[in-house]
């Protein structure tokens, strides 16, 4: 921490203070360079026991400094004449010069640990394996006051409310592991710091993504690292662990205890729809250790000021998205309705109550879903009049239901992931057993992602008329059709777009983790405002 505290105190604010890590090339290629120094081996007599004619080659040792409040593995340690001389092994190549400044700092708080453990070290070394380098290291005085000090300005910034500000167009950042939850260009650009464009430093997909289980009777289990899916047919499907993002499973879907635990492992989230599509539970490992951020999300939550100001922004961004799905897509010109959200929206930014917000909220849904049916192709007969729910009573309120609640699932997994609580909502509040959070931020991706997706299902005649059944006044997805939902679904999470504030490229589903991260800086008091993702 002490390494990483000199090369950036940000990333060692989110990996210490925050306990956010995600794994990158290079830490797991770090891992196994490391992997046979890390192994304990090697005698160490105590400093007392320790003769001048010993050799001391001893691996993986743990020590500590209490009186500095220190503890270091150190990877190698050898000595001979009644001295000793830590080896820090790194991934990497050292600078032009030499050995990098925190790789420096680093084994000098390693020796001096051993001082305060009564042992005698004036000098170590640093091995690169990229090079195969070695560089020896001598602790000399201007060494040991930079490294007391380091550990000072590390313990001060450990104790402040927020983060120190990211580096501006550092070179450090694209291959920091944490700059997909750091989002240093991003969060700069948000609050002033720069204006120009901001690089993408994170993939523009995720490699790994959500596994749906939808078969009634079907079973999950775990053979070796992968989840086994056999279904009553008696058909097998597997997917890899290290594949899979979170799980949805519908209805009566038994999961083993190991394909729990094995998920849960990774901090992918199990989640438990009823068969209608309800969100019913949600199974993930214990609690984010990210605990300043939720606090800081529950004091937001019961301040009135705060949240309101965070519910506007997610109407604000839903009817915006609204409008720009009706300009885009409807048959006609319906130029009164257009007019009419744009000053729902502008009108969302002055209310002064969460009341007075739902009612523009609803004003403007009744608005958008009057001009729905005509962005359907007419000649299709799917009528729609009104949106209702609980249950739907038409097919294409069946298909809005069911992709409003993976739409929640998605939201509430990226929610998950970030270490803020779904259930403590702004916009939503608080209501048992409701993701209130989860669905606040899903309120600006609903026209563009959910409503999108039955627009391509029914003008490009995926799901058809026979696809629904009808029982007294509620209409269900047969399940056939509901599985060619999902992969429309899929298909629209996956699609790359051009992010309007950012200007690369990158998928709704990390958009949905961008948002929540964002969401998330703004709680902690980093940036000012929130701002929806509101596509042009």
């Amino acid at each position: 921490m002490v390494n990483e505290f000199v090369y950036c105190p940000r990333l060692f604010y989110l990996e210490w203070v925050q306990r956010e890590f995600t794994h990158s090339v290079d830490t797991l290629e770090g891992a196994a360079v490391h992997r046979r120094v890390d192994r304990q081996g090697g005698p160490l007599p105590e400093a007392a026991e320790l003769e001048p004619e010993d050799r001391i080659a001893a691996r993986g040792v743990l020590l500590s400094a209490p009186n500095l409040g220190l503890i270091a593995r150190i990877d190698l340690l050898e000595g001979d004449g009644g001295r000793v001389r830590p080896v820090d092994y790194k991934k990497g190549a050292p600078g032009r010069e030499g050995p990098w400044e925190p790789d420096l700092v680093q084994l000098c708080v390693q020796a001096l640990i051993l001082r305060e453990n009564g042992y005698a070290c004036d000098d170590g070394c640093i091995y690169y394996a990229a090079t195969k380098q070695r560089f020896a290291v001598q602790f000399d005085e201007t060494l040991v006051t930079k490294s007391l000090e380091a550990v000072r300005r590390l313990r001060e910034a450990a104790a402040r409310p927020i983060p120190p500000p990211p580096l501006v167009d550092s070179p450090k950042c694209p291959r920091c592991s944490l700059v997909g939850i750091c989002l240093p260009d991003e969060t700069n650009l948000l609050s002033g710091v720069r204006a120009e464009e901001v690089r993408r430093l994170m993939p523009a997909r995720e490699d790994a993504g959500p596994l749906y289980v939808l078969t009634q009777g079907a079973t999950v289990g775990k053979q070796g690292e992968r989840l086994v899916v056999r279904t009553p047919d008696g058909s097998e499907a597997h997917a890899r662990l290290i594949d899979v993002s979170h799980v949805a499973v519908a209805g009566n879907v038994q999961v083993s205890a190991q394909a729990i635990r094995g998920v849960v492992a990774r901090g992918a989230p199990l989640l438990h729809f009823t068969y209608g599509g309800w969100l019913a539970a949600i199974t993930t490992a214990p609690e984010q250790r990210n605990v300043l951020l939720r606090v800081s999300q529950y004091r937001v939550a019961v301040d009135p000021r705060r949240s309101l100001s965070m519910a506007r922004a997610f109407v604000w961004g839903k009817i915006r998205n609204q409008r720009t799905l009706l300009r885009r897509n409807h048959r006609g010109s319906p130029r009164a309705a257009v007019i009419e959200l744009g000053r729902l929206s502008g009108g969302a930014h002055g209310v002064d109550s969460i009341q007075t917000l739902l009612g523009v909220e609803g004003t403007a849904a009744r608005v958008y879903f009057s001009e729905f049916a005509g962005m359907l192709r007419p000649e299709l007969a799917f009528d729609f009049r009104e949106r209702n729910r609980r249950p739907p009573r038409d097919p294409v309120n069946a298909l809005l239901s069911f992709l409003y609640a993976l739409l929640l699932k998605d939201c509430v997994a990226s929610l998950i992931a970030v270490g803020l609580d779904p259930y403590i909502g702004f916009f939503h509040q608080v209501h048992y057993g409701r993701p209130s959070l989860g669905l606040d931020l899903a309120e600006e991706f609903r026209p563009i992602v959910g409503d999108s997706t039955v627009l391509t299902l029914i003008n490009n005649q995926m799901v058809h008329k026979d696809d629904f059944v009808q029982r007294g006044s509620a209409c269900a997805i047969k399940d056939p059709a509901r599985r060619r939902v999902v992969e429309a679904y899929e298909e629209r999470m996956e699609t790359l777009i051009t992010h309007p504030l950012f200007g690369y490229s990158i998928s709704y589903r990390r958009i949905l983790e961008v948002q929540a991260r964002l969401m998330a800086r703004t709680v902690v008091g980093e940036l000012t405002d929130y701002k929806p993702f509101v596509t042009r």
